[in-house]
């Protein structure tokens, strides 16, 4: 008869045995992330969605931005709630539209002792710090350990050899280079020499580029030269059924005027061009620049772009030729970035990397090359995230978002209370497969800035497949079925056809109105900006 153990020692061995295969077991799980991840927030202004590869226009390509995208997620329905620097600056940095956070035009003064996610993140003991464009009539408060911000050219920062002022020394300093690289360069050197490795970080990296004056780097100059850049289809539209709006603005492609050739003008008249750049700067800006503005005063005397069309065709490729330049010196930015996180690889998986820019842009649809009209190219917003401990790579968010989502995001992932004055959500939720079923329909718009740049004030709303835009100064409706007319060439308000959607859409409208506390004397004359 074979040998057994008395009950009581066996279920004292099995108890121990089962014991140490749980702790084993433990051993050998992957350990979970760290609850209180790095934030690395980069933003530029005035960033196109169509100019990012990973949104497959096609224009060109830029493999560092969408290294955050295939690695992460990619936002496809992503927007403003006021498509113009300070405002949206503002709205990211308090969850809160325009109205609520006074910034409605850039203006407008900021309150800095409003509540902010940096600060609640410092008082979590985060270590936070800012580079680059700060675009706000008041410097930041207690929010950055430290920061150094862009200043000069009506708070746009120059392109080359630009001043920087500096919370260290409450000092402006000139320094020599380009201002995407030097600001990268400041990143890095913050990260290597000056971030405590005890501490989580929130890191805000802030890119002049790509807004105007355009002025791409010295090394950037010679790309697409000799290349033709698809125009956008409506780049020649005719805006025959938009409202006086959209056809009285003042940022058409129509009007190009290049910098008279080296040597026959003052630099220091042209002082956000090119009065800041050095003299062998300067020559080799001019020694790339001139032989196409002499080709396009010879094109202009021989009527060649007598045709207006023609002309506007001219104006694009030079236009978006440098736009894409100075696209290309933010992607190899962005690269710096993500290299020196690859280096460290005890941070790379539990720091969140987001890539967004403070609007859209109209890079030649419509005709145009602004913002400011709720119109889809200036309305979206790119946005890539990647969080490899907590976002799986080729994640696609098809969820509506905005930028009054950041600060709630943000605050959500370090596990910090959100205040529930806060007007957006995180979008933690819809990182996942799908968007909770309370996930918001329709996103709200208002433009506030009147008449500046001649564009009248307007609000509206949108969803998956429509859009409202109400010019409540005279009014006038317009209306956009997204599905069948996703270019925006045919205002259907008044369309019989459209009666219900619309009716349904303005009542959307009167319900976020009431919803984000709109004041009803915003709707009311006088209008002049606020």
């Amino acid at each position: 008869m074979p040998f057994r153990l008395p009950s009581p020692t066996r279920a004292l061995l099995t108890g121990s045995v089962l014991l140490v295969l749980m702790l084993l077991s433990a051993c050998e799980a992957p350990t979970a992330p760290p609850t209180r991840p790095n934030i690395i927030y980069i933003m530029a202004d005035d960033h196109a969605r169509r100019t990012i590869g990973a949104y497959g226009d096609g224009l060109h390509t830029t493999p560092n931005l969408d290294r955050i995208a295939h690695e992460g997620a990619l936002f496809l329905n992503s927007f403003c709630g006021n498509s113009i620097c300070g405002p949206s600056r503002a709205t990211i940095l308090t969850g809160l539209h325009s109205h609520k956070n006074g910034v409605t035009g850039n203006s407008r003064p900021w309150d800095s002792t409003q509540t902010v996610f940096p600060s609640l993140l410092r008082q979590a003991g985060y270590q936070t710090a800012l580079f680059g464009k700060w675009h706000l009539n008041n410097r930041p408060a207690d929010e950055y350990d430290t920061y150094k911000i862009l200043t000069g050219a009506g708070k746009q920062g120059f392109y080359y050899n630009p001043a920087f002022y500096d919370s260290e020394t409450g000092r402006d300093t000139t320094m020599e280079g380009y201002a995407t690289d030097l600001v990268t360069d400041e990143a890095l050197r913050w990260l290597d020499t000056e971030r405590s490795a005890d501490d989580p970080f929130l890191l805000l990296v802030q890119y002049k580029a790509p807004h105007v004056p355009r002025m791409p780097p010295l090394r950037m100059l010679d790309r697409y030269l000799d290349d033709t850049i698809p125009e956008p289809p409506t780049l020649h539209d005719d805006l025959a059924t938009r409202s006086v709006y959209a056809r009285q603005v003042n940022f058409f492609l129509d009007e190009y005027r290049p910098l008279p050739a080296y040597g026959t003008y003052d630099p220091a008249a042209h002082t956000i061009y090119v009065a800041r750049m050095s003299e062998a700067q300067l020559q080799a800006y001019h020694a790339a620049v001139d032989p196409q503005n002499e080709a396009y005063r010879e094109m202009l005397a021989s009527g060649a772009l007598a045709d207006s069309a023609a002309h506007r065709s001219y104006v694009y490729q030079r236009f978006i030729k440098d736009y894409l330049r100075i696209v290309d010196t933010i992607d190899e930015n962005v690269g710096r970035l993500l290299d020196w996180l690859d280096a460290h690889p005890e941070l790379r998986d539990n720091t969140v990397v987001v890539y967004a820019s403070d609007q859209g842009y109209f890079t030649g649809e419509h005709g145009y090359a602004e913002k400011r009209l709720m119109y889809e190219a200036a309305l979206q917003m790119p946005l890539l995230m990647r969080w490899p401990a907590g976002i799986a790579p080729g994640t696609r968010v098809e969820s509506l978002v905005q930028n009054i989502d950041y600060a709630p995001t943000f605050l959500d992932l370090a596990g910090v209370p959100i205040p529930p004055t806060m007007q957006g959500r995180s979008l933690r939720p819809v990182l996942d497969a799908e968007a909770p079923p309370d996930w918001r329909e329709a996103i709200y718009y208002h433009y506030y800035d009147h008449m500046r740049h001649r564009v009248g004030r307007h609000a509206g709303v949108r969803t998956a497949r429509y859009k409202l835009i109400h010019f409540y100064t005279d009014d006038t409706w317009e209306f956009y079925d997204l599905e069948a007319d996703p270019l925006e060439v045919r205002n259907v308000y008044g369309d019989p056809t459209y009666a219900e959607p619309i009716e349904t859409m303005k009542a959307t409208y009167e319900r976020l109105r009431t919803t984000y506390e709109v004041p009803a004397s915003t709707f009311e004359p006088p209008f002049a900006a606020p």
